[in-house]
């Protein structure tokens, strides 16, 4: 317990009326890298600094998170951004009050493609198109949940090469641990999820990575911290700790490779990720291999903390997810984009762990990015965005 003991001094937040209501939280997680800064928090001891214990709590998959979430069998959760924005809004789930507490990390997802597709000659969205154009057969892609960030990132980057997602090509859903099984026995061509599946099926030899999503998106948002209004509502010193807790985790991974690989060690284990620690550490350090013959570092590889900019809940990120459901049909009619990311990302709770864990806030609550397809996003006009690109449903 060495490497806590920096975590255990003091606790500004543990007594009087800024006590956290409720001390065991409940955080369910899938088999992700992208979890770390959740089970660091609990692993170092972080979380006893801000009065409250988290107890992580290994999920199967999705929409298994979802239910328990909306039943309150987990109090939070290391949640798809686009899931709990799609609760909000009635889709993907029950309709539900939900709220995006704070962001896990940016970047670090991938989309592999089968050895097969390469040994016809795909090595990026490009060949592919053409391959498929000579194809007798429609080719099978999985993502991790039908609103999910993987499912958004998988038919932009189709449909940024051309690609009909829904018209051209079969979508399934497949849990992220999963994956790797699912290609081996032919059941899809590609899919995209989160490391370290990614990384696993290139040392399986069984597909090859494509694209990172930081190259369709540099610095996208990813894993929120997500949990219903209900619970931040009526437990709002509990919902601070908590997140003030985990953007502590998040800054001591990304301060120094030692943290990371000593972060990879305790994922790894059977009780979280469940894979070799080498599976996990290149690309957490952004050492990436495509299995293909590329190899070199990410400018953009996945951050937990990226001095605050990694786990602020920015308004424009959250919308985003809302514009692409509308662009696949997911929703009918455009919602009420600014109120509904206004209700869900809990900027409030946010700024008060941020000054609790001494973590910089940004000077906007949006962004401006430039996507693969050099469309800019800034979150400025979300109906016209979503209205005007030529692939949709």
């Amino acid at each position: 317990m060495g490497i806590a003991d920096p975590f255990l001094r003091g606790g500004a937040w543990a007594a009087g009326s800024d006590a956290p209501e409720k001390t065991e939280v409940k955080i369910g997680f899938i088999p992700l890298t992208d979890c770390a800064s959740v089970i660091m928090a609990a692993e170092l001891g972080i979380d006893k600094k801000y009065g409250v214990k988290i107890i992580p709590s290994k999920e199967a998959s999705w929409a298994g998170v979802r239910d328990k979430l909306i039943s309150g069998n987990l109090d939070c959760a290391h949640a798809l951004y686009g899931m709990i924005y799609g609760l909000q809004v009635g889709i993907g789930g029950p309709k539900t009050d939900m709220a995006v507490l704070m962001g896990l990390n940016q970047n670090g997802q991938g989309i592999t493609l089968s050895r097969q597709l390469n040994e016809q000659g795909v090595t990026d969205g490009a060949s592919l198109r053409k391959v498929m154009a000579t194809l007798d057969r429609q080719l099978t892609f999985a993502q991790t949940f039908p609103t999910s960030t993987h499912a958004m990132w998988l038919y932009y980057w189709l449909a940024a090469n051309g690609i009909h997602p829904l018209r051209d090509a079969r979508v399934i859903t497949v849990p992220p641990p999963q994956m790797v099984a699912n290609m081996m026995i032919g059941n899809m061509d590609g899919y995209c999820v989160g490391e370290p599946w990614n990384a696993r099926a290139v040392i399986d030899k069984i597909g090859f990575t494509a694209v990172t999503t930081q190259e369709i998106w540099q610095d996208h948002p990813e894993k929120v911290l997500g949990t219903t209004a209900r619970f931040a509502d009526q437990y709002p010193n509990t919902a601070r700790a908590v997140t003030a807790a985990i953007l502590e985790a998040g800054k001591w991974i990304d301060s120094s490779p030692a943290n990371i690989e000593k972060t990879a060690r305790v994922i790894a284990a059977k009780s979280y990720v469940n894979t070799q620690v080498d599976v996990i550490l290149d690309r957490m350090l952004g050492k990436y291999d495509n299995g293909i013959g590329k190899t070199g570092d990410s400018a953009h590889p996945m951050r937990f903390f990226g001095d605050g900019a990694a786990t602020f809940p920015y308004l424009s990120d959250g919308t985003w997810f809302l514009t692409q459901q509308k662009r696949w049909g997911l929703l009918e009619s455009h919602p009420d984009y600014a109120a509904v990311a206004r209700a869900v990302n809990r900027i409030d709770i946010y700024k008060a762990a941020a000054q609790a864990s001494g973590t910089p806030v940004p000077a906007n609550e949006t962004r401006s990015s430039t996507l693969i397809d050099g469309i800019v996003w800034d979150g400025s006009n979300p109906a016209a965005y979503a209205d005007a690109f030529a692939i949709h449903a």
